[in-house]
């Protein structure tokens, strides 16, 4: 189980890493999206390269923050049934969902997009639309985000099991972490402080 939990710890670097890289996908795709309205206004031109590639960016952080979502405790649930539930009842809820559901629907789309990513990257295909975009970096987003949610839910697995164990804590608590406003309060109250005490020895 140490092994396991390690591979565990693994993948959940890997999920926060992608999963905070791809967050920068959504100030380009706004970017990409407010010069193109410029450009289109003030020019009155425009290209289906530049409307495809906002589609693009948007797939990314889809697919690819799929699996930082679920690290993260994010996704959808039925809190509104479980929470009735104990605790070890509520980790064996999401063992079968991980065991029934996630991991053989994942599992499915990874067998049905990899040969569909493979033959538009032969293929050469391109967008239908003129001036539009070639394929194959989209769809090769499909197989690499569900393999990384596959991955996740394959930790969360892991995890669940080690916490039936008596191993860890319970993965099922969110962390709260403090908004960019907390913080700012925090140090301006840290610095008036500072500047209190200074005050005061000079004094």
């Amino acid at each position: 189980m140490n092994a396991l939990l390690q591979l565990s710890r693994l993948i959940d670097a890997l999920n926060e890493r992608v999963g905070r890289l791809a967050m920068w996908l959504v100030l380009l795709s706004v970017l990409i999206s407010a010069g193109n309205a410029s450009v289109r206004k003030a020019f009155n031109t425009s290209s289906n390269a530049w409307l495809e590639i906002q589609w693009y960016l948007f797939a990314g952080v889809f697919l690819l923050c799929a699996g930082y979502t679920l690290l993260h405790n994010e996704h959808v649930r039925i809190d509104v049934i479980t929470s009735r539930f104990s605790k070890r009842t509520q980790i064996w809820v999401d063992i079968i969902g991980l065991l029934a559901f996630l991991l053989p629907f994942v599992g499915l789309t990874i067998w049905l997009a990899v040969p569909f990513f493979y033959q538009g990257y032969v293929s050469g295909e391109m967008s239908s639309n003129a001036g539009g975009l070639i394929r194959w970096p989209v769809y090769i987003l499909m197989p690499v985000g569900f393999i990384l949610l596959g991955l996740q839910g394959l930790s969360e697995l892991i995890k669940r099991i080690a916490f039936l164990q008596g191993r860890i804590a319970d993965p099922t608590l969110k962390k709260v972490e403090k908004t960019p406003e907390e913080e700012l309060a925090e140090a301006i109250r840290a610095q008036a402080e500072a500047a209190a005490r200074n005050g005061g020895k000079a004094a």
